[in-house]
């Protein structure tokens, strides 16, 4: 299958570049997978589609202020995006521009109260480097670092607030898990009254989910290996409620990790681990039933991902109707619920 095929074009003024006004004000774009009747909502309307016994699975990891702004003893800039924490010290990183560092240089923030050594470099910028640092290096990357919002949206100092989930909890992703954005909580009180079973799951989301496919044919692209946590509590109300509802995945990344899961032990389980799968048509998911996501970039692994969970002429149609109808696109943009 060609990378090509997952590529749609999309205006730049269908890329959301702020937030609705309020997180569950975007559009909620509907669809039964069944009969593939679309229907056009808001996202507060989602309640209504949700049926006591089912199981919203939220992804519960936290985005760290993994924006660097550093220099070269020279005093050139460097840029250093932090992507998984191997160590607590050592990171992989995307770093620009790579190629005016050579392996053994450092690197200095924050006036040179904090320094990182460049280890390795591997592909596409990627590096692995080692913080040196006398202090706590998160409590220091949360004052230091910016959050990293997406290179789309235009000015991005504005909105970090919001580029983050109300339930976030757990700190090591270098970008938000988007669907989850939707939610306020008042909206997952609501949906808790109703009897929907909510669940908890930690992926770090890395560098797979903001850059593009780039091997022609998608059986050729290697997704990076990501860190997810499922404790005994959550595995337990996820294995019921798949026994007696539904299991409706909040975002791609919830999914990537239950399928994930799935994938290695046959069931959901308490597991700290890392998976690399990389999901797209044809595939059979074992553990999703639902899904709540956002409208991705073209050749994304993400809209892989969709597209082989909704037949995928059928999806590429749907994302027309939404360009027509004005949905706004990527990580501030509305959202569509396959069900």
């Amino acid at each position: 299958m060609k990378t090509k095929d997952f590529d749609y074009f999309l205006p730049k003024e269908k890329i959301a570049q702020s937030p609705a006004g309020k997180r569950d004000c975007s559009k909620l774009m509907a669809i039964n997978k069944k009969t593939s009747d679309i229907q056009h909502k808001h996202f507060y309307d989602i309640i209504d589609y949700l049926n006591p016994g089912d199981c919203l699975v939220f992804n519960d990891s936290k985005v760290i202020h993994a924006r660097l702004c550093g220099k070269k003893n020279t005093g050139a800039a460097i840029e250093v995006l932090l992507l998984k924490d191997m160590s607590s010290a050592k990171w992989q990183a995307l770093i620009k521009p790579a190629k005016r560092l050579k392996e053994s240089d450092i690197i200095y923030f924050d006036d040179k109260e904090i320094t990182a050594k460049l280890l390795k470099k591997l592909d596409d910028g990627v590096c692995e480097i080692e913080f040196i640092c006398n202090w706590n290096i998160y409590d220091k990357i949360e004052q230091i670092g910016k959050m990293p919002l997406p290179p789309y949206i235009t000015d991005n100092s504005k909105y970090y607030d919001r580029y983050q989930t109300v339930y976030a909890k757990n700190l090591g992703s270098a970008a938000a898990p988007t669907a989850g954005l939707h939610f306020t909580a008042e909206l997952i009180d609501k949906i808790d009254k109703k009897g929907v079973k909510t669940a908890y799951v930690t992926l770090h989301v890395g560098l797979d989910t903001f850059r593009p496919v780039k091997a022609d044919n998608i059986e050729d692209h290697k997704m990076h290996s990501e860190y997810y946590h499922i404790t005994e509590k959550n595995a337990e109300i996820i294995n019921a409620a798949k026994a007696d509802g539904r299991i409706i995945c909040v975002g791609t990344t919830s999914m990537r990790t239950l399928e994930g899961c799935y994938k290695k032990y046959g069931k959901i389980i308490p597991v700290i681990d890392n998976t690399d799968i990389f999901i797209y048509p044809p595939y059979e998911f074992k553990a999703a039933d639902c899904l709540i996501t956002n409208f991705h970039l073209p050749q994304s692994s993400l809209l892989m991902l969709v597209s082989a969970f909704y037949d995928k002429d059928k999806l590429f149609d749907a994302y027309n109707i939404a360009k027509e109808k004005d949905y706004r696109f990527f990580s501030f943009g509305d959202a569509m619920y396959l069900y």
